[in-house]
């Protein structure tokens, strides 16, 4: 697996920084995610669970919706999905629904612990392995900044 190359990190710094920024106007947990496509930020999004009373609304699906608006069709092939926290098992399956092959979180599961997981015994390399190895991932890039917005502390 390719470790995350400088704007794969400079854009999970910069959606980690704007979920602060979010959090110190709202209540935490905020979580945000970005696509990349071409060496190049496609789009970014929050979730917005609360306020459309919809839980399926997390941060990657937000994304990934606009970037298949964005391109005119939900394959993404060849785009990397980056994230604030590991994305949960619903994210992570329509992330290879839409064909993205990579990932790259702030947060890892085994920090923020079972919270926002609903099968916790199951890791991302679980997961992984059950999709064939069809993703990679790499996690817990910026995890120190990123950490206090999970656990209460932001």
């Amino acid at each position: 697996m390719t470790a995350p190359g400088d704007l794969e990190r400079r854009v999970l710094q910069e959606i980690v920084t704007w979920a602060h920024d979010i959090a110190a106007e709202k209540a935490a947990p905020v979580f945000t995610a970005a696509i990349l496509r071409d060496g190049a930020e496609l789009c970014r999004a929050q979730n917005r669970v609360a306020e459309t009373c919809d839980p399926t609304r997390h941060a990657e699906i937000e994304a990934i919706a606009k970037a298949g608006a964005l391109m005119g069709g939900p394959d993404l092939s060849g785009m990397t999905l980056i994230s604030s926290c590991q994305p949960c098992e619903m994210c992570l399956a329509a992330m290879r629904w839409a064909r993205i092959d990579r990932v790259v979180f702030a947060a890892t599961q085994e920090k923020v612990g079972p919270r926002f997981f609903k099968f916790p015994q199951l890791g991302i390399a679980d997961l992984q392995a059950a999709s064939g190895g069809a993703f990679s991932f790499h996690g817990g890039h910026d995890e120190a900044r990123a950490l206090p917005l999970y656990l209460g502390d932001a």
